[in-house]
């Protein structure tokens, strides 16, 4: 087995998901299948669409996966689908290159520049320190190594406290070398608290720290933020911990959505079971009839995880 990178774009010709899948040619069926079983890292290249003049894409590492297992694609010769799991999204997007150093050491040439090349495949093999640089990177404010960024006027988040296996050695040195034990990495990825700790930091990110449903903000006095991330597709019912899974909301509106009382439809629009809430519920919500959604469309929720919501929850 070996790691490998995943090359998606916002707005491709082949069916992914990335929470679920990857779609890819026979082109990279070896390089695919030598990571099954394996850890994968998504990137999203400089083009945002297939056409070769788009720009707008990050050029950054954005999630991690576990790859499952290669199907073939029944509709389409000689395309198969790489299927995941355990999905996390990087609370920091992650820069293929940051200073002189490349994250992947075959993008670089030998005089320091980029390797086009190499660069132009869309799925590539990574080693296991390679890996644990992006990794450590990505979740660098989680692990406890690094303040979590906001815009001005808010001041950055301070680390969360260290988890356990990582000690204040690691943080000093953590970009610039990889961790020990690729073992103390795999653990992490699929404990329940880290992802738990991950998805929050991610949704709060995605959504300026503000409920999507009430519009209220509030930073506490230690520069945390009180707003909550809820799933929209419970983990416990398969739902991935995706962005585009998650809605940021206060205490109250994320008892309510995890009840059924308020959901929301297509178009973003909220819905209430108006029979189970009271007339006060037109107060909390400060007049909005709209979720408030971050920014960039890709982070918005995904249409398949709100009808999910709509139809096993929502109680209207």
């Amino acid at each position: 087995m070996t790691k490998a990178v995943f090359t998606t774009k916002n707005s491709s010709s082949y069916d992914d998901l990335p929470e679920v899948r990857y779609h890819f040619p026979k082109t990279y069926l070896n390089q695919v299948g030598q990571a099954v079983g394996d850890w994968i890292v998504y990137y999203e290249p400089r083009r945002s669409t297939n056409d070769p003049s788009s720009r707008g894409g990050s050029q950054v590492y954005f999630a991690t996966a576990r790859l499952e297992r290669i199907i073939p694609d029944t509709s389409r010769p000689d395309h198969f689908y790489a299927e995941v799991s355990n999905y996390l999204p990087f609370v920091r997007p992650v820069p293929f290159r940051e200073g002189s150093r490349y994250y992947e050491g075959n993008l670089e040439k030998p005089d320091g520049s980029t390797n086009k090349g190499a660069f132009g495949r869309a799925v590539r093999n990574l080693t296991d320190a390679e890996f644990d640089l992006i990794w450590q990177a990505g979740f660098a404010h989680i692990i406890g190594f690094e303040k979590r960024i906001r815009p001005a006027p808010d001041v950055p988040e301070e680390p969360m406290q260290l988890i356990p296996g990582f000690s204040e050695e690691q943080a000093k040195f953590y970009h610039d070398e990889p961790l020990e034990e690729d073992r103390r990495i795999v653990e992490q990825l699929i404990s329940r608290p880290f992802r738990d700790r991950a998805f929050s930091a991610a949704v709060k990110d995605a959504y300026g720290d503000t409920c999507a449903m009430s519009g209220i903000k509030i930073i506490n006095g230690s520069g945390r933020s009180e707003v909550q991330a809820a799933h929209i597709r419970p983990v416990e019912k398969w739902g991935p911990d995706s962005v585009r899974n998650g809605i940021a909301l206060s205490g109250t509106f994320h008892w309510m959505f995890d009840r059924g009382l308020v959901s929301v439809d297509d178009d973003f629009g909220l819905l209430l079971a108006k029979d189970r809430l009271p007339d006060s519920i037109d107060r909390l919500l400060g007049g909005n009839n709209r979720l408030l959604l971050p920014q960039r469309l890709d982070l918005r929720p995904h249409p398949q995880f709100l009808a999910w919501h709509r139809r096993e929850i929502f109680k209207g």
